[in-house]
């Protein structure tokens, strides 16, 4: 199961439970009925100061909702691959899913997906490739750790002469490419924020 779709669970079932429709805790917490069902449909996840509001309104501590968040992130982290070649993508995201089978492994050709991607899921590990055709994979990273300081960026790339650059941003690792299972395998043991869902 999804985050979302976990998430939106919950306040359906809160909010079933506080005997409310959907307009009313919208009210409650003053967004348009359409965003709760959204929330509820797992569509979409409420920033955390909105999450405090929920909470509120259906007479619950924050962290019940935030735990929700935790779990679920737990049992299937999110981890990333940015790569502007097809064919080097598929690759990577095939081996990765290997590698990790409790993980949910997505594939990115574009900043613009990614960030618009980490901006609605925790992303617990990135895959970057620094090269990106006409972006730049430094870049990207610092907007990634600027949506979440606790990702752990792993720089992919064919080009040795970027490790300066990357571990001025404290990634997590820095890969030269072809990425193998062993490659994968090490870098997953040295993480810099460890994740407890995650085993290779």
């Amino acid at each position: 199961m999804l985050v979302t779709e976990a998430f939106g669970n919950k306040i359906r079932e809160l909010r079933t439970e506080q005997g409310l429709t959907q307009q009313q805790l919208a009210d409650l917490v003053v967004v348009s009925r359409y965003t709760v069902a959204n929330w509820e449909a797992g569509k979409r996840l409420p920033d955390v100061s909105t999450i405090s509001r929920i909470a509120l309104a259906l007479h619950v501590e924050d962290h019940v909702l935030l735990d929700v968040l935790r779990d679920q992130e737990e049992k299937n982290p999110h981890v990333i691959v940015v790569e502007d070649v097809p064919v080097i993508l598929k690759n990577c995201v095939h081996t990765l899913s290997n590698e990790l089978p409790d993980a949910q492994v997505l594939g990115f050709s574009n900043a613009a997906e990614t960030l618009a991607f980490a901006r609605a899921n925790r992303v617990s590990i990135a895959f970057l490739d620094i090269e990106l055709c006409g972006e730049d994979g430094l870049q990207l990273a610092k907007d990634l750790l600027a949506i979440d300081p606790r990702t752990n960026i792993i720089f992919l790339t064919s080009h040795a002469e970027y490790a300066v650059h990357a571990h001025e941003l404290y990634c997590s690792g820095y890969v030269l490419k072809p990425l193998t299972p062993d490659r994968i395998r090490s870098e997953i043991s040295h993480l810099r924020f460890p994740v407890r869902g995650l085993k290779p």
